[in-house]
Parts: structure tokens; C-alpha cells; sequence
């Protein structure tokens, strides 16, 4: 069902043109000015008016993210694999989306603390996620998709790993716009990543449950049983 694909695409593409918008209001406001340092995404969205405009894009996003990590899990365990990595998956994959409300919601020059940790909880966690991801998928019986999905989730999770190291280290050693170079990569590759979902999303079937005003009756020897018609 094509309709399931268009989830993850519409998070990769909504969250990639709206932090890139976020960006381009601070840019043109001077909130920011990227002629004495390029800024990290928090700090693009922690003056107004892009603040309410970043708080509600970290919303929608959060909301599409658990939706997906719903999904992708309850696909898996669908599919016979389920395992305690799938349920790690899904603890994962809920704290780093709550992350990113977190961080959306709780701007760097409100409450600090607070910010960092949603950032923490949507980088690391969501790191650790997608890893999960790509060892599922590399685990998964071979099929057309995984041939592909495999080498490149596995090279996207790399550089969202290499990406957060650097962050760390550069902005810690005092070059903030090449850390925030890195923080904008590192969440371009999030959005791909939950992007290439699609691959497998467009797989999923469904039925779609009538209930009647009066149970069906079905006949069985001598018994009656009352049941609830099912439409395909």
C-alpha cells in the first residue's frame, strides 16, 4: 500500500524544508548573523517570530516520528521477527522523538538545561535507534529492498555517528560554525533515514473492518455462530 510510504516522506521533506525556512527567516531578521559564525539550528529558532514557527515544526515532527516508530515496529513483529532489538527499537525510538518536542519546545535562551537535554535525547537516542534499524534489516531474510537499504542505512548511521563526534569535539575545542555545520548534516541525514522507510512501508497492507448492524449468521452444523463481517 503506497499510501504508508508517503508517512515517511512527508517527515524527511516537511522537516528538511522547514528548519531550512526556520534558517532562512533568522538569516533575513538578522537574528543571526552568518558573516561572523554559521549558527546551529537551536539557535536560528530561539528568536521570535521563527521561535513559534521551530516549536511547532519539532511538534509535527514528533508526532510523524512515533507514528513511524509504531509502525516500523509493529511491521517487524509482523513479520515474524520480533525480539527484544525490535522492542529496544521501539523504547528507543519513542524517548528521541519526545526529545524533539523537547528541544522545539524549550528554547536554548529560555531554559538551557532543559534544551540540551531533548537534544541529547533526540541525537543519542536516535542514533542508537536507527542503528537498531540497519542491524534489523541486515538480520532480515534477503530481498530486492535490502540490497540496497542495507549499505545505505548503514553508511547514513556512520555519518550521523561520525557527525555527532565532531559536533562534540569542535564546539568543546571552540569552533561553534563548524560544529553547527555538523549538526546540520547530522539532522539532514536523520530525515533521510526515516525517509528510506518508504522502502519498506510501501509493503504494508491493511483490512479495513465493517461492523453491521446485525452480526452475519453463520451456519455450522447445527450450531449458530454470530460473527462480524470482514471487507477487504
Amino acid at each position: 500500500m503506497w499510501a504508508w510510504a508517503l508517512l515517511p516522506v512527508f517527515l524527511a521533506v516537511f522537516g528538511t524544508v522547514g528548519l531550512w525556512a526556520v534558517y532562512a527567516i533568522a538569516v533575513s531578521n538578522n537574528s543571526v548573523n552568518i558573516t561572523i559564525e554559521f549558527p546551529y539550528i537551536s539557535t536560528c529558532g530561539a528568536y521570535t517570530p521563527q521561535s513559534c514557527l521551530f516549536a511547532q515544526i519539532c511538534n509535527i515532527c514528533c508526532v510523524l516520528a512515533l507514528w513511524i516508530v509504531v509502525i516500523r515496529f509493529q511491521q517487524i513483529r509482523d513479520l515474524g521477527r520480533s525480539s527484544h532489538l525490535n522492542t529496544a527499537g521501539l523504547v528507543l525510538g519513542f524517548i528521541s522523538s519526545i526529545g524533539i518536542s523537547i528541544l522545539g519546545n524549550f528554547q536554548q535562551t529560555i531554559i538551557q538545561e532543559v534544551h540540551l537535554l531533548g537534544a541529547l535525547m533526540a541525537f543519542f537516542l536516535g542514533l542508537a535507534y536507527f542503528w537498531i534499524q540497519a542491524f534489523i534489516t541486515y538480520f532480515s531474510p534477503p530481498s530486492r529492498d535490502n540490497k540496497w537499504l542495507i549499505p545505505v542505512r548503514v553508511v547514513l548511521c556512520s555519518q550521523c555517528t561520525c557527525m555527532v563526534i565532531c559536533m562534540f569535539v569542535l564546539h568543546s575545542t571552540g569552533f561553534r560554525s563548524a560544529a553547527a555545520i555538523c549538526e546540520w548534516i547530522l539532522v539532514m541525514c536523520f530525515f533521510a533515514l526515516f525517509g528510506f522507510f518508504a522502502a519498506e512501508f510501501r509493503h504494508i497492507d491493511f483490512h479495513r473492518l465493517t461492523v453491521q448492524k446485525e452480526g452475519l449468521k453463520v451456519a455450522n452444523n447445527d450450531d449458530t455462530v454470530w460473527t462480524v463481517q470482514d471487507a477487504l
